[in-house]
């Protein structure tokens, strides 16, 4: 509908001349013309031109649940997103273990970058060889790079998605040849994201790590073990790497809630825990990226992004930004975010947050216009 909606503007403002009754062949061009253009204006916007001569094999990605496309269906733990209304809006509205209404933000990155429409879950066991060729996820929802986080979750940790990594690596060789998985492995995005649960899940919600680290030490901990699993990436041939910061989580809903006060504004003190990171992480980084040989190492922001499209909403065609879609959206996420929640949303795209915790499709979307063009200059 929406292309037929333009055909009319596209045939006024046709350069093919017209006598006053043109032939129906020449009408006929006009309008095939029309719809081409079109479709090829429509299928190709939002995808990041790479430079020439570039093109990404595959999207691999590692850490927490904005990158968890469904793993955590598959392994015992309370994190999970397998039921409405999450999945409400991917396709057949089906919940498949992300949290959002649609896409997360590992699904976005694969679009832009022309490597495919959606990015499977490496747990999922109907997976199948071309899938991997071009990428999946191994992150797992609740997952960080302090050990303890993934205790409290149940999630999958980092160093056990490494393991995952090399069984991917091995599949790829015995189904493609060692040169051609060689040339996936090389020539692939990985994503990293697994801070925000160290914070959130773990340091300002249970007393254990605040009792043997200050903030900047749990951070130069943090920081290290962030560090480690690039260098551990990197010795099992990835090249391009992207390690994303933590996010504004004083201002993620819930936290809001919990310790913002009756007005729920953002939490200062975690926020300021997120920006230490962050500073320290991109510092690191920037050293290692000069020690590692025929690599690039890109520091992806998601802090300032995310606080500029909170502090600024309409600027970015949303209307809510203190809370989620699902439910009241200041506490709700997880099992907590059901379909018995009889006040979610109707329209999640007016909303960044999809539940207390976790952007929704359009937030993510929004997030990712914003930065994939400095990432892209930084990895090629």
């Amino acid at each position: 509908m929406e292309l037929l909606y333009k055909l009319p503007i596209c045939v006024l403002n046709s350069r093919i001349s017209f006598t006053f009754s043109p032939s129906f062949s020449s009408v006929m061009k006009v309008i095939l013309f029309c719809l081409y253009a079109s479709f090829y204006i429509t299928s190709s916007k939002g995808t990041m031109n790479l430079p020439k001569n570039v093109s990404v094999q595959a999207i691999l990605a590692f850490g927490d649940s904005i990158l968890d496309t469904g793993n955590n269906n598959y392994i015992q733990t309370w994190v999970k997103a397998n039921f409405p209304p999450y999945g409400r809006d991917f396709m057949g509205r089906k919940p498949t273990g992300r949290f959002s209404n649609g896409k997360i933000v590992a699904d976005v990155f694969a679009k832009e970058l022309g490597v495919k429409e959606y990015l499977p879950a490496y747990l999922d066991p109907s997976i199948q060889d071309k899938d991997l060729q071009t990428g999946v996820s191994f992150a797992s929802a609740g997952s960080g790079y302090d050990p303890l986080t993934t205790k409290i979750t149940s999630s999958i940790p980092l160093p056990v998605q490494l393991d995952m990594f090399k069984q991917y690596i091995g599949k790829l060789v015995r189904n493609n040849g060692k040169e051609a998985a060689k040339n996936i492995i090389s020539n692939s995005v990985y994503f990293v994201s697994a801070s925000t649960n160290d914070f959130i899940a773990n340091y300002f919600t249970f007393p254990t790590r605040r009792s043997q680290y200050d903030i900047r030490a749990y951070n130069d901990m943090l920081v290290k073990r962030a560090v480690g699993f690039v260098q551990d990436l990197h010795k099992l041939g990835a090249r391009k790497i992207v390690v994303l910061g933590a996010l504004p989580i004083g201002c993620l809903p819930i936290d809001r809630t919990v310790a913002g006060g009756l007005r729920r504004m953002c939490v200062d003190k975690y926020n300021k825990a997120a920006q230490l990171f962050n500073s320290m992480l991109i510092e690191k980084l920037q050293l290692l990226a000069s020690s590692l040989p025929q690599s690039k190492v890109a520091y992806g922001d998601i802090y300032n992004p995310l606080l500029r499209i909170i502090e600024n909403p309409q600027r970015y065609g949303l209307e809510v930004t203190d809370r989620g879609c699902c439910g009241t959206g200041i506490i709700e996420t997880a099992f907590a975010c059901n379909k018995f929640s009889p006040t979610t949303c109707s329209d999640p795209s007016k909303y960044l947050f999809w539940d207390s915790v976790h952007p929704s499709e359009n937030g993510y979307s929004i997030y990712v216009d914003q930065v994939l063009p400095d990432l892209v200059k930084s990895l090629f």
